[in-house]
């Protein structure tokens, strides 16, 4: 069987921790290349980490090298500090990033979006989202995954009051059998999804919407 190579970026986030763990167990990847700007804590023979700076791009652009590249920046306006700083994470850096994996010949792209994504959107967050899947559907990869999970639930290290009321009211919606196709959605189950819709190699860009992702999870 050949082996792959794996890019991460955002492995300290909810899903990238996630991701980048599942990666290391996965008999089908034989290196994971993680470019961060801090080190995760893990160690593992297959896991090679880049600390960079996204603004220099010229001194990690070549490195962007690999089959994959699974993209799960993103942070929120309160981490980061205005409306400019979430969108340089969470569009400029990603698409800088995929435009760099295109151009190097990377074939594969999954990026965790969001649901709601729309370029056109008046809400700032799903704006952000749909334009960097605009943006990236222009990329010459062979394939590229674009999920859309709605709240994701799982292990952070510091809790934000509005997922978490977030997350308590669409459980409740959803006992009553509203908003099912926003309920909220496991961290492992979408970083599962991501490395399962690499292995699709269906031509082109497709959306994989939050109702669609656990099933992609259990391919």
């Amino acid at each position: 069987m050949e082996t792959k190579t794996a890019i991460v970026i955002g492995a300290t986030g909810l899903v990238g921790k996630e991701l980048v763990q599942q990666l290391l167990k996965d008999s089908r990847f034989e290196n994971v290349i993680v470019f961060a700007r801090r080190h995760t804590g893990l160690h593992h023979q297959k896991l090679k980490e880049n600390i960079i700076d996204f603004d220099k791009k010229e001194e990690w652009e070549p490195k962007v090298k690999g089959d994959v590249l699974f993209s799960a920046l993103g942070t929120t306006k309160k981490e980061a500090g205005s409306q400019e700083e979430q969108h340089k994470i969470d569009y400029t850096y990603q698409y800088e990033f995929a435009k760099a994996a295109a151009n190097n010949g990377v074939p594969v792209y999954a990026l965790v979006s969001s649901a709601g994504a729309d370029a056109n959107s008046p809400v700032f967050y799903t704006k952000l989202k749909g334009e960097l899947e605009e943006g990236v559907k222009k990329l010459k990869f062979n394939s590229a995954y674009l999920l859309q999970p709605s709240l994701l639930v799982g292990d952070r290290k510091k809790r934000r009051t509005g997922e978490l009321f977030g997350f308590v009211f669409l459980n409740m919606a959803n006992k009553f059998g509203f908003l099912k196709k926003y309920r909220p959605i496991p961290a492992p189950t979408v970083a599962k999804a991501m490395i399962n819709s690499s292995f699709i190699a269906q031509k082109g860009t497709h959306i994989i919407p939050v109702d669609k992702i656990a099933e992609v999870a259990k391919i």
